[in-house]
């Protein structure tokens, strides 16, 4: 299946419209960050802020994709550091990214495409597992990029989501004291905002896309997946929400 694209730089063209523009900033300002990602960001110690990524990632992907076989794609695999990872677990990892920059650190991690995760350059039901770490608020288009992953799924394949916790972290959050974390209004409205408690993280570089729990969930759902498991990491105050879904036909 991914002879022809494993290792390669595979262009998929964004949408016309407003997606695509978006998708275009997404890919060029992570383009731009990618060493400074994968040299300083990726080392920092963390303790569960909103802007990196929180502790418990590894313990996540144990607990909800757990051990396996064959093929595991990751949407948005920027840099490839949770390849060991899903090998550890038994899994092949193969991943998927816009952006040229964070591919060119992950390719020496995995074998790689650059492709938009809204059009992904594999079969349908062709894969037992998919994993999308820390990326949805990269993707606009996410309710699009599950219905892809449901769609390249085999029936009885698991979709795992570990994403930036949708109540606790965002524009409107301040997570500077992680003992009285501060919801200020925001929540309710879905947003793309560059705004942050923070400028050691990503959220104010690239920016981040908001969307409520329900309005999260129900893309799960419209995908056609069913959701079988759910767990947070961070502490004292969630800063990651994690999803398992499985696509039923």
């Amino acid at each position: 299946m991914w002879a022809a694209i494993a290792g390669a730089a595979v262009q998929v063209p964004g949408r016309p419209g407003r997606g695509a523009e978006v998708e275009t900033v997404s890919m060029a300002a992570y383009d731009e960050i990618a060493d400074w990602y994968e040299s300083e960001f990726l080392a920092r110690p963390r303790a569960g802020t909103g802007d990196g990524h929180p502790l418990g990632l590894d313990v996540l992907l144990d607990d909800l994709l757990g051990e396996g076989s064959g093929t595991c794609l990751e949407i948005g695999c920027g840099t490839g550091v949770h390849a060991d990872r899903l090998r550890a677990l038994g899994w092949t990892p193969v991943g998927v990214d816009i952006s040229g920059g964070m591919l060119r650190h992950a390719r020496d991690r995995l074998p790689v495409a650059q492709a938009d995760a809204g059009q992904l350059p594999v079969r349908d039901g062709s894969l037992p597992a998919v994993v999308a770490v820390m990326v949805h608020t990269d993707m606009p288009r996410y309710p699009e990029v599950l219905r892809e992953a449901a769609r390249v799924l085999r029936p009885g394949g698991v979709f795992v989501h570990i994403g930036v916790h949708p109540c606790f972290c965002g524009g409107f959050a301040d997570r500077g004291d992680l003992d009285a974390v501060v919801i200020r209004p925001g929540y309710l409205d879905g947003h793309w905002t560059r705004a942050s408690w923070t400028d050691k993280g990503v959220r104010d570089k690239v920016g981040a896309t908001h969307r409520p729990l329900p309005e999260l969930l129900h893309a799960f759902l419209d995908a056609g997946l069913t959701l079988d498991q759910f767990a947070e990491s961070g502490a004292p105050t969630p800063a990651v929400l994690a999803i398992k879904g499985t696509k039923s036909r």
